[in-house]
C-alpha cells in the first residue's frame, strides 16, 4: 500500500505541545502524529474486537442459558487443583 498524506488541522495549543514534545524525544512532529494515530487506533480496534465478543458471550448466554460452559469450568477448576497439589508437594 502506498503511503499518502493527509492534512491535519490543529490548534496552535496542541501544535505548540506536539512540537515541544518532539523537541524532548528528539522526534520530528510528523512522528509523533503517526505513533499516536497507530496507538489510537491500537486501542480502539481491540475495544472493537473485545465489544465482539462480550456480545457473542451475551447472545450465547441468552441462546443457551449458560454463561459458562461446564467443561470449561471444570477444567480450570482440576488445573488449579493440580496446580496447589504440586505446590503442596514441593514439585
Amino acid at each position: 500500500m502506498a503511503d499518502m498524506t493527509v492534512g491535519v488541522k490543529l490548534d496552535s495549543d496542541t501544535r505548540n505541545r506536539l512540537r515541544q514534545l518532539g523537541y524532548a524525544k528528539d522526534r520530528s512532529t510528523h512522528w509523533m502524529m503517526k505513533e499516536a494515530i497507530a496507538h489510537y487506533l491500537d486501542v480502539e480496534e481491540r475495544y472493537e474486537r473485545e465489544k465482539e465478543e462480550d456480545n457473542a458471550r451475551w447472545q450465547r448466554y441468552v441462546d443457551t442459558g449458560q454463561a459458562i460452559r461446564h467443561e470449561a469450568v471444570t477444567k480450570r477448576i482440576d488445573e488449579l487443583v493440580g496446580r496447589k497439589t504440586r505446590k503442596a508437594r514441593g514439585r
